[in-house]
């Protein structure tokens, strides 16, 4: 009994609760559901790929499968940075409808992963009408420091990435 009260407290609060792979983009902690990560891989070469925004570098190949990279710093607004030994590329599974498919995003470096409880998760601050935060699940207080936890779905959900490196 205690087990289905627990699943069913997790549904009711969007089941934020679970282990999230952080990362940095400059001073910023970021975190995302480790069961959307596929692979983490030290920085590659991106081939560019003409007419698509600034912020997708273009694509790699990973074991003969194309796959769209993005620069979150890039994304969110932040300056690009230098390359640096501890870049890296996280491929995650992305949700489109029916379809899956996988991304790479362009990190400063990965932290660690972290086990984050329900009660460590805050919503998300409101900052008006003008500001779209759908795309944060939530605050993860973590001691003294709060990560962004990330819904990736939604932060590249309007990206035209299918045509760039869908799988099937």
């Amino acid at each position: 009994m205690a087990d289905l009260a627990n699943v069913k407290a997790q549904l009711e609060s969007g089941g934020k609760e679970g282990k999230y792979l952080t990362f940095a983009l400059g001073h910023e902690e970021f975190g995302l559901e480790i069961l959307k990560v596929r692979e983490i891989i030290g920085y590659i070469e991106v081939t560019a790929v003409p007419q698509t925004p600034t912020h997708v570098k273009g694509v790699i190949n990973l074991r003969g499968q194309v796959i769209p990279v993005v620069d979150l710093r890039l994304k969110f607004g932040m300056e690009e940075h230098e390359v640096t030994d501890q870049t890296c590329i996280i491929v995650v599974e992305i949700d489109n409808g029916a379809q899956q498919f996988n991304t790479g995003i362009v990190v400063d470096h990965v932290s660690e992963v972290l086990d984050i409880q329900e009660s460590q998760i805050e919503d998300t601050p409101q900052f008006g009408s003008n500001v779209d935060t759908d795309f944060i699940l939530g605050m993860g207080k973590i001691g003294e420091s709060v990560k962004i936890l990330l819904d990736i779905n939604k932060v590249l959900s309007n990206e035209s990435l299918e045509g760039l490196g869908a799988v099937s």
